[in-house]
């Protein structure tokens, strides 16, 4: 198994960089994180850092070198990463909870399968065309679906950052898993935060990391990004990787990993210590609005205590 991989994080115009990012891998396995600190909670990056940490130890838990039921995996993975917010909040006698948005992918067996809660976002490029992109966990998303905006909209609608699902919320998380993929030499997958994609338009991140390098393009979208949201810019993080397949790549290239001299028992890490259907939707109109008040309730008093 072999990849480019790249990332990257700026802190933007915040005094605090609540986003976390990382790898972890075996010899026939690979996990991408990306955690996204809720903007306005208390303590948002320790919510990002648990869900992390979370993650990376149900993997080298369960990647023998590869994880059995990877559905499975990733689906507790993020509901332990929400109890375990929840019990450091009880353990720490916290005034409310820290709340982060999350997007992983496993890829094993030459196949990729990711999973989201929130507005991270991934991203699947191949041959300068975009096959995926995970759907935001926001409230303009669920009035395209119920054909009450229009998929336009999305550049600038008001609704557009406004989260109805999050780990570390009162209620549980709405977790969204895809369908597993085929990967062909060449794919790139890249994880980001609503930083990089609220400032640099879609079609100009298929560009970027259709005809860069990830080492290039990671760091030109984030500066990108950066650069166009000004003195109020968002903590902007990417991380991305090249398919190179499971073997005959060129791992003497700059930043290409090979897992193939891996022990089977061993895991390498950088993190330290599918879309329901519209009439499966198990949120209504309704259950959105209230949990779009209870996060920014909690910003609010976030805000509070932070003053």
């Amino acid at each position: 198994m072999q990849f480019s991989v790249y990332q990257q994080s700026h802190i933007g115009g915040r005094s605090v960089n609540q986003d976390r990012m990382g790898y972890c891998f075996t010899r026939d396995a690979l996990l991408l994180v990306l955690a996204d600190g809720m903007g306005g909670h208390l303590h948002g990056e320790i919510a990002a850092t648990i869900a992390m940490q979370t993650m990376s130890m149900m993997f080298q838990m369960q990647a023998r070198p590869t994880v059995k039921k990877p559905e499975r995996f990733l689906e507790e993975a993020l509901m332990q990463a929400h109890r375990d917010i929840h019990a450091y909040t009880a353990r720490h006698g916290l005034p409310d909870t820290p709340r982060t948005t999350v997007v992983a992918c496993l890829v094993q067996h030459n196949c990729a399968l990711w999973v989201h809660c929130g507005d991270s976002r991934l991203y699947w490029v191949r041959g300068g065309k975009l096959l995926a992109r995970t759907r935001d966990h926001s409230h303009l998303e669920y009035l395209i679906d119920k054909g009450q905006a229009s998929p336009a909209d999305r550049a600038g609608h008001p609704d557009r950052n406004k989260l109805y699902n999050c780990l570390g919320a009162q209620t549980p998380p709405r977790i969204d898993i895809s369908q597993q993929t085929g990967l062909h030499t060449g794919d790139v997958l890249m994880l980001c935060s609503d930083g990089l994609w609220s400032s640099v338009p879609d079609d100009e991140i298929v560009h970027k990391l259709a005809t860069k390098t990830v080492v290039q393009a990671v760091p030109e979208l984030v500066t990108s990004a950066v650069a166009r949201g000004g003195a109020r810019c968002d903590n902007t993080t990417a991380l991305a990787i090249a398919w190179q397949g499971l073997e005959n790549a060129d791992a003497g290239l700059p930043n290409v990993v090979s897992t193939q001299m891996l022990p089977e028992d061993q895991v390498s890490s950088t993190i330290g210590s599918v879309d329901a259907a519209p009439d499966l939707d198990p949120f209504d109109e309704d259950a959105i609005e209230r949990a779009i008040a209870e996060i920014n309730q909690a910003i609010e008093k976030s805000s509070q205590i932070l003053k």
